[in-house]
């Protein structure tokens, strides 16, 4: 016998029972980035390579380490997207969405990484991911902070999250600084790791993110960024802080927060929680006003976020059942016995849709005996049986029967069946029995 073909490793499957958990958060991120204005933006999952070397940088963990990339029948090198940030920017400037306009974007979807499978972190995994341009000041900044704020307490889950908040400042303040780190950490480099070592020689930032406790040990004790960063840059961090204590945003200043990719300037921050273990960081973000110029276009304004739906969800899942009950698949199962019934139930399976355009109903097929198809209507989590045998067809009614509350079977006429649904989802929904 063959054997069984498994996924991907790193590469997982969301199943019908976690799904309805998706669509869920999903449907409050639509409804929330509408409520600001922002308008969604689909991107291919497939860029050309040099989109990344460019942006993120060859010497990157990400560029050197972890993307997907492979040459197509042309011999172009193409690449599976491993953020979203790089392509949604090559769009606003490939259509002219950029230049003299604002714009507040997002997008949804899966990117790759060909990182170590973990809990919480895949090879490919799904991100939303927000993005705004042509904003200088940081109203804008503490905007799309605000709203990750309203996302977190739409989905319950606010209590559970840090803001933290940090300003890396401008190229030229942030190259004095990277001076100072190599000088500092060039003393202790016996106490460095390979990690750290190789960081000391392209991005000497990355050190202060180390999760290495000697080098963190090292990095208490470094220069601070805050002490580098010239008046316009402090002015604007201050503006963020005051405009997000006026709107009563708790936060966390973090002076070792920085940002994995070399774009980043100014404000960053982190939305981190407790609950996940070492994969802390559910949604991160900052300025990155140089990466619009870097690739090819005027210089312009540019702030965005992106989190990881895979440990957003972990946390959304860890709310008990009162405060994130479970909802049902399916609100009515339609039982068809008998020949004729079949084409009779699918009618008014077909009828019932149209008078309701939000009801779930699932008609069972396949035949099966009365007592196989009510069994497999209890265990479906309806509310409501209908059901059409050859006696009911004789009479032109439909059985109409309770599956969760001790009632007796009512038949009526098929167009009295619309009516009665309607009514008792409503009571069923104000009674908490269904999501």
């Amino acid at each position: 016998m063959a054997k069984n073909i498994q996924a991907v490793r790193g590469m997982h499957d969301v199943l019908p029972e976690q799904t309805q958990s998706w669509q869920r958060v999903e449907k409050v991120f639509q409804q929330v980035l509408a409520s600001y204005g922002y308008q969604e933006i689909r991107l291919p999952i497939v860029e050309k390579t040099e989109l990344f070397n460019r942006s993120i940088g060859e010497v990157t963990d990400i560029v050197e380490k972890e993307m997907y990339t492979f040459n197509d029948r042309n011999g172009d090198s193409l690449t599976l997207r491993p953020e979203g940030t790089a392509g949604c920017l090559r769009a606003g400037i490939e259509h002219g969405l950029l230049h003299n306009q604002i714009q507040r974007l997002w997008y949804y979807g899966p990117m790759f990484r060909h990182e170590r499978p973990q809990k919480g972190r895949y090879r490919q995994f799904y991100q939303l991911g927000v993005e705004t341009y042509g904003m200088a000041g940081p109203d804008i900044d503490a905007e799309i902070i605000v709203l990750g704020h309203r996302l977190w307490t739409q989905l319950g889950i606010r209590d559970k999250l840090e803001l933290q908040l940090n300003t890396l400042g401008s190229k030229e303040e942030r190259q004095h600084y990277r001076e100072k780190l190599v000088v500092y950490f060039s003393k202790h480099i016996a106490s460095l790791d390979d990690d750290s070592r190789r960081r000391l020689q392209t991005n000497p930032l990355r050190i202060l993110d180390s999760k290495n406790p000697e080098v963190q040990a090292l990095v208490e004790q470094a220069p601070a960024l805050m002490e580098s960063l010239g008046d316009e840059s402090l002015q604007h961090f201050k503006g963020l802080t005051q405009l997000l204590d006026e709107m009563g945003i708790d936060y966390k200043i973090n002076c070792r927060l920085v940002r994995g990719l070399d774009y980043y300037g100014h404000t960053v921050f982190e939305w981190v929680t407790n609950d996940l273990g070492a994969q802390g960081t559910v949604c991160a973000g900052g300025r990155y006003d140089s990466l619009v110029e870097q690739l090819g276009a005027r210089s312009s304004s540019a702030i965005g976020f992106a989190m990881g739906m895979e440990r957003l969800m972990a946390l959304v899942e860890m709310l008990d059942e009162e405060s994130s009950p479970k909802r049902r698949s399916i609100d009515v199962f339609m039982i068809c016995v008998g020949d004729k019934s079949r084409a009779v139930g699918m009618v008014l399976a077909e009828t019932l849709r149209d008078q309701l355009p939000t009801l779930k109903l699932q008609v069972h097929c396949g035949g099966g005996s009365f007592k196989s198809q009510f069994k497999k209507a209890d265990k479906s989590g309806a509310e409501v049986a209908l059901i059409i045998g050859d006696d009911e067809v004789a009479n032109s009614e439909v059985g109409v029967k309770s599956l969760r509350i001790q009632q007796d079977q009512n038949n009526m006429a098929p167009k009295e069946v619309g009516m009665y649904l309607e009514k008792a989802l409503d009571i069923a929904r104000r009674d908490g029995r269904s999501f």
